[in-house]
């Protein structure tokens, strides 16, 4: 039987018991041109709220009755596809479901030889990709930027940080709780680090970033965003990739007080989503496992297992109980 969770209602607020279903239904087959999945491991990221929401956004909702859509990868079991073959590893939008089956479109082939599967729904899949081009191609980093990024320590900020220290920049950190800083100052080698929970942002940002700020990566909005702002230096660049802080707001999300700094410095805020770069996906993994390789880029997965632990694993997005990319074991 293939285990899947499936969407029954849209919540409002954060996700709870009767947001989803676990279903046990049969292992579906595939048909001519078609690959049957078997997932290894599924990758559990804040955008998986956005897409219960119904309204206009860069993706389609998930509808109710369907399986929650995810990134996931994992091993083809059979096959009438001519591209590949049983025992081949794909990674592609299966959802958190145990089994898949699929054209093959938008799924791409990986080698579990050159690196563990996790990493590449991780610092070579959806996240790294989103720091890569968020950084470099909106970002604009330059050497000597001083560079700001919220959510540090998770899958995407802590990626963006580490790009920005490799291009020679200054890179400020802004996480939640000691231990994180800590994490992203002496594991990943940001030069600061700010504790959003114990410190007045306000105050800690003049300290950390008294020049002002070239590049802010922003993954959480509200308050740190506004802060951010009142820091800019002239010509700088704001990244918006999320807003963690917003996605289960009850009422109005909170937009930023302080947007006409961006008129007196000259600066620029803009928005991206990842999937505008797919076609370069390619180049950016193998300058991303270079660095790997050598020990410039360090990664981290922090995975759990079992599908029925979905709706707990999911939470820790939200609760900041996890450090790095979160992912999901589900092959028994």
């Amino acid at each position: 039987m293939n285990k899947q969770i499936i969407l029954k209602n849209r919540p409002e607020g954060l996700p709870d018991s009767n947001t989803w279903e676990l279903q046990n239904n049969p292992i579906p087959e595939p048909g001519e041109g078609e690959v049957l999945v078997q997932h290894h491991y599924i990758s559990l990221d804040p955008a998986m709220r956005g897409w219960m929401r119904e309204g206009k956004s860069y993706i389609e909702p998930v509808e109710l009755g369907d399986v929650m859509r995810a990134g996931s990868i994992g091993k083809v079991m059979k096959s009438n596809h001519p591209k590949y073959k049983e025992g081949d590893f794909l990674t592609g939008w299966g959802g958190v479901q145990q089994y898949t089956v699929t054209d093959g479109a938008n799924w791409y082939p990986v080698d579990p030889n050159i690196a563990p599967l996790p990493l590449y729904i991780g610092t070579l899949g959806m996240p790294g990709m989103t720091a890569y081009f968020g950084i470099l191609e909106v970002g604009k980093i330059k050497e000597g930027d001083i560079v700001l990024v919220s959510g540090a320590a998770g899958a995407v900020g802590s990626v963006v940080g580490q790009i920005a220290k490799i291009k020679g920049c200054r890179v400020v950190g802004i996480a939640g709780g000691s231990e994180k800083c800590k994490y992203v100052v002496d594991e990943l080698g940001f030069d600061a680090a700010i504790d959003y929970k114990s410190e007045d942002i306000y105050e800690a940002l003049k300290r950390e970033c008294p020049k002002g700020i070239d590049v802010y990566f922003d993954n959480v909005g509200g308050e740190i965003l506004d802060a951010a702002l009142s820091r800019l230096r002239m010509h700088a660049r704001i990244v918006i990739c999320g807003a963690i802080s917003q996605y289960n707001n009850m009422n109005d999300v909170v937009g930023p007080k302080n947007y006409l700094s961006l008129l007196v410095n000259r600066a620029t805020m803009q928005g991206m989503v990842v999937m505008d770069y797919a076609k370069d996906y390619g180049k950016a993994a193998m300058e991303m496992g270079g660095w790997i390789a050598t020990g410039k880029l360090k990664t981290k997965e922090d995975i759990y297992e079992g599908i029925e632990n979905f709706h707990e694993t999911f939470l820790r997005l939200f609760s900041g109980d996890k450090m790095g990319k979160l992912v999901l074991k589900v092959i028994e």
